[in-house]
């Protein structure tokens, strides 16, 4: 069958909703869909079109065969031949190369992060239009083109500090938040000598624009986030400090952690330009990264752990809630935080809950190890009414946890009714002897979990969707024993078996990556359907292809 072309102007988005609409059509047994998804789908192939209807079929499946149908080996090298395509068309239909490369070139500035996007369109604006890199002194400041500024600025010294270009900024502006400063390494210098000629010309280093669609609400931009907080630039942001650059805006604090590179981080803490506030955001924020030498470096330069934060929680309460490491733990307690204080915000997203010490949170993420330590640091367990079980249950104390059963069986009721969410994050935190005694209470092991954005875990997941994602196949072996349904789907439609295969080949846990979990699903029967294989994953794909998956071409 001859492939399909495409369009001289194809829409993405129109094909990905053509790919649901035949995923929903499949499903619902429509002839043409499951047709056209069979033939292209080489483990679907022995299938009776009867039982395709009834498979787990996934989007990934509708995609590879609109893929297919249009000549293309799969969907990733279909879609950038439409991004390939468009960015030719746009080239071709521009009207005005200049506004078009300065917009291409500076951050997104449609709501997704201001540190995202590619110089794909940029490059072929100038590729197409070479004069764009030196018509004006914003896009000689977008490239870092320090002698063209230079020049400008020799020609009308006003140029410096004028606002102009689509986006109404002025040239250090630019500067500071060019896509090229983010992403071009080789232009690094170029950008420091084109800054300290705008600044020489009067340029403010407190220069910036007002984000209008920041949410919750409006946020200025400085110049010195854009060096520091998205280009992560030690020497830009080394500059505009020595040029009088405030960093203690709302976004330059937040977002500097935001990387392993803490060079620009360094300079800002040693300027001595940071208030106590900007300063125990980033100690915060680092926990977010799990950066034990970023965090131990900010406690070592004056950090405060035990200074909430304006979301009303301190680092180590954050450190609990982000399943830190014990060693990380360790060096915010080595600094003096304290874990009995008490917080006004215990979990993320849940302004309406107050007073809960690290103590307590660690009781109820399952951190044993960390009670154990605040025990040692000097600090009792002290915890009231529900929170003394779940923190028995926490340690693995059965005699306690039995103990506190029998003279208080009220609180085992108030334990369940909490029991989706106490299961699924002692699994996620690899407490399996916790999840035990859990289960032992009466917890089901079917219970439903709430989820965790920030760990990618879904709403409805069972706690053996969070422990195959979270890659620790012990907790993985015993849900299954205990009868945990191996094929239910999480509120994402992903099953156990998908996300213990993700956790091999794209998880922040590398250390943790084995095909263990993956081998006790599959043999307690988890389907291979809408699984991909090859995975990217060696091991993985023997034991696919031994439970009976099928390579995909």
């Amino acid at each position: 069958m001859d492939a399909k072309e495409l369009p001289a102007r194809p829409s993405l988005e129109q094909y990905k909703k053509q790919a649901k609409d035949l995923l929903k059509s499949c499903k619902a047994g429509d002839p043409e869909a499951v047709l056209r998804i069979k033939q292209h789908n080489p483990r679907l192939s022995d299938l009776q079109s009867s039982a395709i209807s009834r498979a787990k079929i996934a989007l990934a499946d509708a995609q590879f065969a609109i893929a297919r149908e249009h000549g293309f080996e799969s969907w990733p090298k279909f879609t950038k031949q439409i991004e390939k395509l468009n960015t030719e068309n746009f080239v071709a239909g521009i009207t005005d190369p200049v506004a078009a490369f300065i917009e291409a070139a500076s951050v997104p500035l449609d709501g997704s992060s201001h540190a995202s996007g590619t110089l794909d369109r940029a490059e072929a604006i100038l590729a197409a239009y070479p004069e764009v890199g030196s018509s004006n002194v914003y896009t000689t400041a977008i490239l870092g083109d320090a002698a063209a500024v230079r020049r400008f600025i020799a020609r009308d010294a006003k140029s410096a500090t004028t606002k102009g270009g689509p986006l109404g900024w002025d040239a250090l502006t630019y500067l500071c938040f060019s896509r090229y400063l983010r992403l071009d390494k080789e232009r690094s210098d170029g950008f420091v000598r084109a800054a300290t000629a705008l600044l020489d010309a009067e340029a403010s280093a407190n220069t910036g624009w007002m984000e209008k669609n920041h949410q919750p609400e409006p946020e200025w931009e400085s110049a010195i986030y854009g060096a520091a907080g998205v280009a992560h630039h030690a020497e830009l942001t080394r500059l505009l400090l020595e040029r009088g650059a405030d960093p203690n805006d709302g976004e330059t604090p937040y977002h500097v952690p935001e990387t392993r590179d803490n060079a620009a981080l360094k300079v800002l803490v040693e300027s001595g330009k940071l208030n106590d506030d900007s300063l125990t955001t980033i100690l915060l924020r680092k926990t977010d990264w799990h950066d034990y030498e970023g965090i131990q470096w900010l406690l070592q330069h004056g950090a405060n752990p035990n200074q909430s934060t304006r979301w009303g929680r301190m680092a180590l309460h954050h450190a609990v809630q982000r399943d830190n490491s014990i060693k990380i733990i360790e060096v915010l307690l080595d600094h003096g935080a304290d874990p009995t204080l008490l917080t006004s915000v215990p979990k993320v997203g849940n302004l309406g809950s107050t007073g809960k010490s690290a103590v307590a949170m660690a009781a109820r993420r399952g951190r044993g190890d960390v009670l154990e330590l605040f025990e040692r640091t000097g600090f009792p367990i002290e915890l009231q009414g529900v929170e003394r079980l779940i923190a028995a249950c926490a340690r693995n104390d059965a005699a306690g946890v039995r103990s506190i059963a029998e003279s208080e069986p009220q609180l085992v009721d108030q334990l369940l009714k909490e029991g989706g969410t106490l299961l699924a994050e002692f699994a996620g935190t690899w407490n399996t002897d916790g999840v035990r005694l859990l289960l032992e209470l009466g917890v089901p092991v079917t219970a439903l979990y709430g989820g965790d954005p920030y760990f990618d875990i879904a709403k409805d997941s069972t706690a053996l969707h969070v422990a195959a994602w979270k890659a620790y196949p012990p907790a993985v072996k015993l849900l299954i024993d205990r009868g945990a349904p191996v094929n239910a789907l999480d509120g994402k439609g992903r099953t156990a078996l998908a996300l213990a295969i993700r956790a091999c080949v794209d998880s922040y846990w590398t250390y943790r990556r084995s095909p263990e979990s993956v081998e006790a699903l599959l043999t307690a029967g988890a389907s291979t359907e809408g699984v991909d294989c090859p995975s990217g994953y060696a091991e993985v794909d023997e034991l696919l292809l031994r439970f009976g998956g099928a390579t995909k071409a």
